[in-house]
């Protein structure tokens, strides 16, 4: 089980998570099958690849040159289990709904072999109580942010049953790729950073409902503070750069 020797993957799913999934892979030289139900999902998928690569070309992260073999690397599919056969790595990008995910992992444990490593960029649903596969040991979560051909994170997540092989290969195949893994220990719903994100949002909408602060003055606030310093020291780096003492007094204080 190499990584680098990864010639062909299937993303299933072609909207707004999918398609520029696809286009990251495509972009390294990899071969992509891209399947959704519908041709004119499909469709509309090819085109924002290709407006995103545009973009790319016009601020220099990308060269023009390199369009067309990119576009020419992804293959579109309305049919998930041809495009899931003879791939090395499937990764499921569909809508967040339970039974839909059950049904395209039925569909690809029957069409791939069982070598195949079976993905699912889901993080609010806990995949791995929701399918039902052959070798549940090929199974992982592959995080990625909005918009994938942008944001350098993807979370990568073992179930119960994930080999540590296959979780070193999914984290091993996303640095091919130009992506920055984090390994989680063991997944959980939301992971890492919707856990914190979320955090985040809940307390911004307490200010707001009880009338503490604007929603500019809480935008504001982050910007200058919080979104300068966190890029460079995170979080948990930042409870050392102000001391621990404090931050354990701080937090005993407020309960």
């Amino acid at each position: 089980m190499d990584a680098e020797k990864v010639k062909r993957v299937a993303v299933i799913g072609a909207g707004t998570m999918g398609h520029s999934i696809a286009q990251v892979f495509a972009a390294s030289g990899i071969e992509v099958n891209l399947a959704d139900v519908k041709q004119e999902i499909l469709d509309r998928a090819l085109r924002l690849i290709r407006g995103n690569l545009k973009t790319l070309v016009e601020y220099g992260k990308a060269r023009e040159k390199d369009a067309p073999g990119i576009l020419r690397r992804i293959h579109a599919h309305t049919d998930i289990q041809a495009a899931a056969q003879g791939t090395d790595f499937v990764l499921e990008a569909v809508v967040e709904i339970p039974e839909v995910k059950r049904k395209v992992f039925q569909q690809l444990d029957e069409a791939c072999g069982k070598e195949t490593i079976l993905a699912s960029n889901t993080s609010g649903l806990d995949i791995f109580k929701i399918i039902q596969v052959r070798t549940p040991s090929r199974t992982v979560v592959t995080h990625w942010f909005a918009p994938p051909h942008i944001i350098p994170l993807v979370e990568v997540a073992p179930g119960p049953e994930t080999s540590p092989a296959v979780l070193r290969f999914a984290a091993r195949l996303m640095e091919r790729i130009g992506k920055k893994p984090v390994v989680m220990k063991q997944f959980v719903q939301r992971c890492i950073v919707n856990r914190i994100q979320n955090a985040i949002i809940l307390t911004a909408l307490e200010m707001l409902e009880n009338d503490w602060a604007t929603p500019e003055e809480i935008d504001r606030a982050v910007k200058t503070s919080l979104g300068v310093r966190l890029p460079i020291v995170g979080v948990v780096q930042s409870l050392d750069f102000n001391g621990l003492n404090l931050v354990h007094d701080v937090l005993k204080s407020i309960g």
